[in-house]
Protein backbone atom coordinates (compact mmCIF):
# COMPACT_ATOMS: atom_id res chain seq x y z
CA UNK A 1 0.00 0.00 0.00
CA UNK A 2 1.71 3.33 -1.02
CA UNK A 3 1.74 6.10 1.35
CA UNK A 4 -0.43 9.39 0.10
CA UNK A 5 2.56 11.90 1.21
CA UNK A 6 0.30 14.90 0.34
CA UNK A 7 -1.87 13.88 3.09
CA UNK A 8 1.32 12.99 5.19
CA UNK A 9 2.04 16.62 4.95
CA UNK A 10 -1.61 18.02 5.38
CA UNK A 11 -2.41 15.70 8.23
CA UNK A 12 1.20 16.96 9.97
CA UNK A 13 0.40 20.72 9.72
CA UNK A 14 -3.33 19.73 11.63
CA UNK A 15 -1.67 17.31 14.60
CA UNK A 16 1.20 19.89 14.86
CA UNK A 17 -1.77 22.53 16.62
CA UNK A 18 -2.39 19.39 19.17
CA UNK A 19 0.87 19.85 20.43
CA UNK A 20 0.74 22.44 22.96
CA UNK A 21 -2.43 20.95 24.23
CA UNK A 22 -0.53 17.77 24.43
CA UNK A 23 2.44 19.54 26.74
CA UNK A 24 -0.20 21.26 29.01
CA UNK A 25 -1.58 17.47 29.63
CA UNK A 26 1.51 16.66 30.60
CA UNK A 27 3.37 19.65 32.90
CA UNK A 28 0.13 20.79 34.59
CA UNK A 29 -0.68 17.78 35.97
CA UNK A 30 3.01 16.92 36.64
CA UNK A 31 3.80 20.41 38.13
CA UNK A 32 0.85 20.01 40.42
CA UNK A 33 1.69 16.56 41.34
CA UNK A 34 5.55 17.23 42.37
CA UNK A 35 4.51 18.60 45.70
CA UNK A 36 1.96 16.77 46.89
CA UNK A 37 3.70 13.49 45.65
CA UNK A 38 7.25 14.76 47.82
CA UNK A 39 4.50 15.38 50.73
CA UNK A 40 3.21 11.31 49.91
CA UNK A 41 6.94 10.28 49.96
CA UNK A 42 7.63 12.02 53.11
CA UNK A 43 4.30 10.86 55.39
CA UNK A 44 5.52 7.20 53.87
CA UNK A 45 9.24 7.61 54.79
CA UNK A 46 8.52 9.38 58.47
CA UNK A 47 6.16 6.69 59.10
CA UNK A 48 3.50 9.17 60.14
CA UNK A 49 0.56 7.49 61.93
CA UNK A 50 -2.85 7.38 60.24
CA UNK A 51 -1.57 9.52 56.81
CA UNK A 52 0.81 6.91 55.74
CA UNK A 53 -2.01 4.16 55.53
CA UNK A 54 -3.98 6.21 53.76
CA UNK A 55 -1.20 7.22 51.41
CA UNK A 56 -0.82 3.81 50.78
CA UNK A 57 -4.03 2.81 50.08
CA UNK A 58 -4.58 5.44 47.72
CA UNK A 59 -1.30 4.88 45.75
CA UNK A 60 -2.13 0.89 45.72
CA UNK A 61 -6.13 2.04 44.22
CA UNK A 62 -4.17 4.19 41.85
CA UNK A 63 -1.31 1.72 40.64
CA UNK A 64 -3.70 -1.35 40.84
CA UNK A 65 -6.46 0.34 38.24
CA UNK A 66 -6.30 0.98 34.69
CA UNK A 67 -5.82 4.00 33.45
CA UNK A 68 -8.48 3.93 30.68
CA UNK A 69 -11.10 2.59 33.69
CA UNK A 70 -10.26 5.88 35.75
CA UNK A 71 -10.39 8.02 32.69
CA UNK A 72 -14.37 6.61 32.16
CA UNK A 73 -15.22 6.64 35.88
CA UNK A 74 -14.31 10.05 36.44
CA UNK A 75 -15.61 11.08 32.92
CA UNK A 76 -18.61 9.88 34.01
CA UNK A 77 -18.61 10.29 37.43
CA UNK A 78 -17.74 13.78 38.02
CA UNK A 79 -20.08 15.78 35.38
CA UNK A 80 -22.95 14.21 37.16
CA UNK A 81 -21.71 14.53 40.97
CA UNK A 82 -21.00 18.16 39.81
CA UNK A 83 -24.88 18.49 38.27
CA UNK A 84 -25.95 16.63 41.59
CA UNK A 85 -24.69 19.01 43.69
CA UNK A 86 -25.82 22.28 41.97
CA UNK A 87 -29.30 20.79 40.89
CA UNK A 88 -29.63 20.71 44.95
CA UNK A 89 -28.21 23.59 45.43
CA UNK A 90 -30.05 25.73 43.09
CA UNK A 91 -27.64 26.57 41.27
CA UNK A 92 -27.91 27.49 37.48
CA UNK A 93 -24.22 25.78 36.35
CA UNK A 94 -23.80 23.83 33.02
CA UNK A 95 -21.75 21.58 34.26
CA UNK A 96 -22.01 18.88 30.99
CA UNK A 97 -20.34 22.16 29.75
CA UNK A 98 -17.39 22.38 31.11
CA UNK A 99 -14.18 22.17 28.81
CA UNK A 100 -13.19 18.18 29.21
CA UNK A 101 -9.40 18.86 29.66
CA UNK A 102 -10.26 19.88 33.05
CA UNK A 103 -11.14 16.41 33.80
CA UNK A 104 -7.93 15.18 31.59
CA UNK A 105 -6.11 17.00 34.50
CA UNK A 106 -7.99 15.45 37.51
CA UNK A 107 -6.80 11.74 35.64
CA UNK A 108 -3.39 12.46 34.54
CA UNK A 109 -2.63 14.48 38.38
CA UNK A 110 -3.86 11.58 40.09
CA UNK A 111 -1.85 8.68 38.56
CA UNK A 112 1.24 10.94 38.43
CA UNK A 113 0.89 11.39 42.49
CA UNK A 114 0.80 7.97 42.92
CA UNK A 115 3.92 6.94 40.32
CA UNK A 116 6.22 10.26 41.62
CA UNK A 117 5.26 9.58 45.25
CA UNK A 118 6.53 6.71 45.29
CA UNK A 119 9.76 7.37 43.15
CA UNK A 120 10.30 10.50 45.86
CA UNK A 121 9.97 6.96 48.97
CA UNK A 122 12.63 5.22 46.97
CA UNK A 123 14.93 8.35 46.57
CA UNK A 124 15.05 9.35 49.75
CA UNK A 125 15.70 5.64 51.42
CA UNK A 126 19.01 6.07 48.97
CA UNK A 127 20.42 9.11 52.22
CA UNK A 128 21.22 8.04 55.11
CA UNK A 129 18.78 8.96 57.57
CA UNK A 130 21.76 10.03 59.97
CA UNK A 131 22.39 12.96 58.02
CA UNK A 132 18.69 14.25 58.84
CA UNK A 133 19.10 13.72 62.71
CA UNK A 134 22.65 15.42 62.38
CA UNK A 135 21.01 18.41 60.81
CA UNK A 136 18.34 18.19 63.57
CA UNK A 137 20.86 18.37 65.83
CA UNK A 138 22.39 20.93 65.27
CA UNK A 139 19.52 23.20 65.24
CA UNK A 140 18.46 23.33 61.56
CA UNK A 141 14.34 22.74 61.41
CA UNK A 142 12.76 19.75 59.14
CA UNK A 143 12.29 21.77 56.25
CA UNK A 144 15.59 22.80 56.14
CA UNK A 145 17.09 19.65 56.61
CA UNK A 146 15.04 18.72 53.48
CA UNK A 147 15.70 21.44 51.07
CA UNK A 148 19.41 21.76 51.93
CA UNK A 149 20.96 18.33 52.43
CA UNK A 150 18.37 15.20 51.74
CA UNK A 151 16.52 16.57 48.47
CA UNK A 152 19.69 17.70 46.72
CA UNK A 153 21.28 13.93 47.23
CA UNK A 154 18.02 12.56 46.54
CA UNK A 155 17.19 14.23 43.47
CA UNK A 156 20.03 12.49 42.19
CA UNK A 157 18.60 8.94 42.36
CA UNK A 158 15.09 10.28 41.97
CA UNK A 159 15.68 12.05 38.20
CA UNK A 160 15.99 8.83 35.97
CA UNK A 161 12.56 7.68 37.60
CA UNK A 162 11.55 11.32 37.29
CA UNK A 163 12.25 10.99 33.81
CA UNK A 164 10.63 7.70 32.93
CA UNK A 165 7.34 8.75 34.80
CA UNK A 166 7.53 12.07 32.74
CA UNK A 167 7.68 10.24 29.46
CA UNK A 168 5.02 7.49 30.09
CA UNK A 169 2.61 10.88 31.10
CA UNK A 170 3.04 11.77 27.70
CA UNK A 171 2.50 9.09 26.29
CA UNK A 172 -0.63 8.44 28.51
CA UNK A 173 -1.94 11.64 27.27
CA UNK A 174 -3.07 9.75 23.94
CA UNK A 175 -6.05 8.44 26.06
CA UNK A 176 -6.81 11.94 26.41
CA UNK A 177 -9.26 11.27 23.35
CA UNK A 178 -11.48 9.32 25.37
CA UNK A 179 -12.54 12.49 27.65
CA UNK A 180 -13.11 14.75 24.02
CA UNK A 181 -10.14 16.04 24.31
CA UNK A 182 -8.27 17.40 21.07
CA UNK A 183 -4.79 16.28 21.40
CA UNK A 184 -2.75 15.31 18.65
CA UNK A 185 -3.80 11.47 18.50
CA UNK A 186 -7.75 12.99 18.78
CA UNK A 187 -7.06 15.31 15.75
CA UNK A 188 -4.71 12.53 13.63
CA UNK A 189 -7.83 9.86 14.34
CA UNK A 190 -10.71 12.12 13.25
CA UNK A 191 -9.26 13.57 10.21
CA UNK A 192 -8.20 9.83 9.03
CA UNK A 193 -11.85 8.78 9.51
CA UNK A 194 -12.71 10.93 6.83
CA UNK A 195 -10.56 9.48 3.94
CA UNK A 196 -9.85 6.19 6.37
CA UNK A 197 -5.98 7.28 6.18
CA UNK A 198 -5.06 5.60 9.05
CA UNK A 199 -2.00 4.57 8.05
CA UNK A 200 -0.21 7.72 7.48
CA UNK A 201 -2.12 9.54 10.46
CA UNK A 202 -0.53 6.92 13.30
CA UNK A 203 2.63 7.25 11.15
CA UNK A 204 2.68 10.70 12.12
CA UNK A 205 1.53 10.41 15.23
CA UNK A 206 4.22 8.33 15.90
CA UNK A 207 6.82 10.18 14.71
CA UNK A 208 5.83 13.20 16.61
CA UNK A 209 5.36 11.02 19.95
CA UNK A 210 8.87 9.90 19.27
CA UNK A 211 10.13 13.47 19.23
CA UNK A 212 8.57 14.86 21.74
CA UNK A 213 9.71 11.92 24.21
CA UNK A 214 13.26 12.00 22.92
CA UNK A 215 13.12 15.87 23.81
CA UNK A 216 11.88 15.01 27.78
CA UNK A 217 15.07 12.44 27.71
CA UNK A 218 17.19 15.58 26.69
CA UNK A 219 16.19 17.71 29.49
CA UNK A 220 16.50 15.56 31.99
CA UNK A 221 19.91 14.00 30.94
CA UNK A 222 20.93 17.92 31.40
CA UNK A 223 19.26 18.12 34.41
CA UNK A 224 21.32 14.96 35.94
CA UNK A 225 24.41 16.74 35.11
CA UNK A 226 23.29 19.67 36.95
CA UNK A 227 22.63 17.73 40.12
CA UNK A 228 25.65 15.56 39.75
CA UNK A 229 27.51 17.42 42.15
CA UNK A 230 25.87 15.94 44.74
CA UNK A 231 26.73 12.24 44.15
CA UNK A 232 28.95 10.16 46.61
CA UNK A 233 32.42 11.58 46.04
CA UNK A 234 31.57 14.48 44.12
CA UNK A 235 30.09 16.69 46.73
CA UNK A 236 33.34 19.17 47.11
CA UNK A 237 32.19 22.31 46.34
CA UNK A 238 33.78 24.25 43.84
CA UNK A 239 35.49 27.16 46.58
CA UNK A 240 36.30 24.73 48.74
CA UNK A 241 38.96 23.11 46.37
CA UNK A 242 42.38 23.49 46.52
CA UNK A 243 41.39 25.04 50.04
CA UNK A 244 42.67 23.61 53.58
CA UNK A 245 40.20 23.79 56.24
CA UNK A 246 41.41 23.94 59.85
CA UNK A 247 40.19 21.11 61.87
CA UNK A 248 38.54 23.15 64.72
CA UNK A 249 35.46 23.22 66.49
CA UNK A 250 33.18 20.08 67.36
CA UNK A 251 32.05 17.57 64.82
CA UNK A 252 28.47 19.37 64.89
CA UNK A 253 30.29 23.19 64.03
CA UNK A 254 31.86 21.26 60.93
CA UNK A 255 28.82 19.35 59.79
CA UNK A 256 26.94 23.26 60.15
CA UNK A 257 30.32 24.36 57.92
CA UNK A 258 29.27 21.71 55.42
CA UNK A 259 25.38 22.51 55.25
CA UNK A 260 26.40 26.64 54.53
CA UNK A 261 28.50 25.51 51.92
CA UNK A 262 25.34 23.49 50.41
CA UNK A 263 22.86 26.36 51.41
Amino acid sequence: MAIDLPYVKEILILVLNGIPTTLRLTVIPLLIALPLAFLFAVVRQRNVRILSRIVQVYVSFIRGTPLVVQILVIYSLVPSLLNALALKGGLELDVFGINPIYYAYIVFTLNTIATLSEVFRSALETVDKRQFEAAISIGLLPVQAYRRILIPQALVAALPNMCNTTINLLKSTSLAFLMSVQDITAIAKTEAAFGYNYLESYLVIFIVYIVLCSLVQVIFQLLEQRVSIYKKGRATPKKAVNQTVPFEGTIKEGFHVGVEEYS
